[in-house]
């Protein structure tokens, strides 16, 4: 996926209406996860995306900062980031427990 047109999000639409259930991107546009809920508001929040697992089961969720995450928008409207961790690397954060 070209993200080089996306609309970038600015800090205000960094709210859980908006970014919640968005897909996380890595290197090479693997898809990484999917963001499951916030911790907190605007840029000092933090994402908790669960990563691996099928269809949900087994995923582990982990929390990365918002802001290190590149927020925006496809040509359909649809909600993405992209970072520059791999999947096993965010597999080797410590789990995130509410």
């Amino acid at each position: 996926m070209d993200h080089t047109n996306h609309v970038r999000l600015s800090t205000t639409e960094l709210t859980p209406a908006i970014l919640e259930g968005a897909t996380i991107y890595g290197t090479d546009d693997e898809k990484v996860g999917k963001l499951d809920h916030l911790h907190g508001m605007g840029p000092t929040a933090k994402a908790i995306i669960d990563v691996g697992g099928f269809l949900g089961i087994g995923a582990k969720p982990v929390a990365v900062n918002v802001s290190d995450l590149e927020w925006m928008r496809d040509e359909d409207g649809d909600v993405h980031a992209v970072t520059t961790w791999t999947k096993n690397q965010l597999k080797e954060l410590p789990e995130h427990r509410d």
